[in-house]
């Protein structure tokens, strides 16, 4: 029997992620004062709903907090774990955090120069940094 051909899948790009948050206003000045996310917008949309898009410098892909977005909403705050923040230099990027009086753990090497250090939100939302050294390369002139 002959095999099926598939057709090809066109790209995707993951450029959003829910982060659930209990205090939106909280959240929002974590990540953009503590992080240096990038605020990409604050939305209200009567009185239930409110989006906030928010971006890791020199990413391509966002995190969205809010209220009122249905199934996002019922996410429960905290839940989201170990979104990793690929990093030039954990080392550098744990410092900086550091400066700015974000809780991040010890440096940790897992072998061939792969490093993480560990940090989470007000909310519990555990973040990770994350360097893997034969992607160096891939990072802009800021990374």
């Amino acid at each position: 029997m002959p095999e099926a051909t598939l057709s090809p899948v066109p790209e995707m790009w993951l450029e959003l992620v829910p982060v659930p948050v209990s205090d939106i206003d909280r959240a929002k000045a974590f990540y953009v004062d503590k992080l240096g996310f990038k605020a990409d917008h604050d939305t209200r949309v009567g009185d239930t709903v409110r989006i906030v898009q928010l971006t890791p410098p020199g990413s391509a892909c966002s995190i969205v907090i809010g209220s009122g977005m249905g199934e996002i909403s019922k996410m429960g705050p905290g839940s989201v774990k170990a979104l990793h923040l690929v990093v030039a230099d954990t080392g550098k990027s744990r410092e900086a955090l550091l400066a700015r009086g974000v809780g991040v753990s010890a440096m940790e090497e897992q072998g061939r120069g792969v490093k993480y250090a560990r940090f989470s939100d007000p909310d519990g939302n555990s973040w990770v940094l994350q360097e893997i050294p034969w992607r160096s390369g891939e990072f802009g002139a800021s990374g």
